[in-house]
């Protein structure tokens, strides 16, 4: 028989339950570095997983009409976007999102935010590589907090459609 273990933390304390003793065992001798990212990691396992949906105005009606097609693989998961953007995928699909500022109001920053703070799993941002946004900076920086944070960010139907999977 092969001895089946559950490592998790809380507080800071790397904890080990064992199943055939049913006990739990407290130990702290790994590095706080690594403690931060396994606590990530362990939090994203215990929590529903929260998908942000941003979209350029030029995009929303295709993201609109991705989030429709996804209903029921989006309902798995805690939803928020920027401001005109989480109103629209609500009204269309009935599933909650959680609204943040319009993107050039901040909403973009605030997101950015929340992806460095763990707080988001997933972002789903349907941009328009062909027109000028006047919060261009902010679009850039929500994209490079993402890949520094490593979250998937999808930025077009196929790549959002493997996030999903």
């Amino acid at each position: 028989s092969k001895a089946v273990f559950l490592f998790f933390l809380f507080k800071g304390y790397n904890f080990c339950f064992s199943f055939a003793k049913q006990q739990i065992v407290c130990y702290n001798n790994i590095e706080k570095t690594l403690i931060e990212r396994t606590d990530k990691r362990i939090r994203l396992h215990m929590k529903k997983k929260k998908i942000a949906l941003i979209a350029h105005d030029n995009k929303k009606q295709e993201i609109v009409e991705w989030a429709c097609h996804n209903k029921q693989a989006l309902s798995k998961y805690v939803l928020c976007g920027t401001g005109h953007t989480a109103k629209l995928v609500e009204e269309a699909t009935g599933l909650p999102v959680q609204a943040y500022l319009s993107g050039p109001l901040g909403g973009d920053q605030q997101i950015g935010a929340k992806v460095a703070e763990g707080e988001i799993d997933a972002v789903v941002f349907f941009w328009d590589p062909l027109q000028m946004q006047p919060h261009d900076p902010d679009v850039k920086a929500l994209l490079r907090i993402a890949v520094v944070y490593d979250i998937p960010i999808a930025t077009n139907k196929a790549t959002a459609d493997c996030v999903l999977k």
